[in-house]
């Protein structure tokens, strides 16, 4: 399948199945990590989740995990050609209040700081000198450094809500795949998808509908940015789509600030 994913391949199998088996050793254990959450979450989320069929031992020809899943039927929302921007970001909503809700046990810690990431912000920063207003961004992360870290309850995430892993039917938020990341940890690093896929008047009527407050909303922008910081440096040749939408994310990010 023609996919911006960078960490696995997929394989359409028939109509139902599809086929995902990691590109690189580290993405192995994000397939024994889905395989054991899936069954889990099933039935807890206003969306279709994949359903795990089998899952691949490593052999000496293929040396990592892999699964084979139920297909999700849906398209992914592209930038700029959301039919209804404020109906899809009341569907993001509703899908994460469900996600925060959930009282599974034992999820992984996924709760980090934003200081932990600042050395590898700087980093990106000074490596994209030439295509960002880096005065600009570095006052956006050190605004958030020094008045939004985290100190609240942890939560359910998703942890990687991108428009690859978001399906729409009908222009309706109808399925959630990839949960190789989910776990538990700070609500806000499920609100990147206010900067990396609506536009300024659905973000707002997201942010109202979760009820998101001034910090954890700097927050979240300062998490959406540090990952876009990393991924175009490092995607700038090898994956436009992924590209383009860290260029998309740090545009937003800027102007909102």
């Amino acid at each position: 399948m023609a996919s911006s994913g960078t960490d696995n391949a997929m394989f359409r199998l028939g109509d139902d199945l599809v086929v995902r088996m990691p590109r690189i050793h580290w993405a192995s254990g994000g397939v024994d990590h889905e395989a054991h959450w899936l069954p889990l979450v099933a039935g807890r989320l206003p969306v279709t989740v994949p359903r795990v069929v089998a899952v691949g031992e490593p052999t000496p020809e293929y040396p990592w995990t892999w699964s084979v899943l139920t297909w999700v039927p849906g398209e992914n929302p592209r930038l700029g050609e959301l039919h209804e921007p404020a109906v899809l970001a009341r569907d993001l909503a509703a899908l994460l209040r469900a996600v925060r809700a959930m009282d599974l046990e034992g999820g992984v810690d996924r709760a980090r700081p934003l200081a932990h990431r600042d050395a590898q912000v700087r980093d990106d920063i000074a490596a994209l000198t030439d295509e960002i207003d880096t005065a600009a961004v570095t006052a956006i992360w050190e605004h958030a450094l020094a008045t939004a870290e985290w100190t609240g309850q942890r939560s359910w995430v998703h942890g990687d809500l991108a428009p690859g892993n978001l399906l729409l039917v009908d222009h309706r938020l109808t399925g959630l795949i990839d949960f190789a990341s989910i776990g538990i940890g700070d609500p806000a690093l499920d609100l990147g998808v206010a900067w990396n896929l609506l536009p300024p008047s659905a973000r707002a009527v997201f942010r109202e509908a979760l009820e998101v407050d001034d910090v954890t909303w700097t927050r979240a922008r300062a998490w959406a940015l540090a990952q876009a910081l990393v991924q175009l440096p490092y995607y700038r040749d090898t994956n436009p789509a992924l590209a383009a939408n860290a260029r998309h994310v740090i545009r937003e990010v800027t102007a909102e600030a």
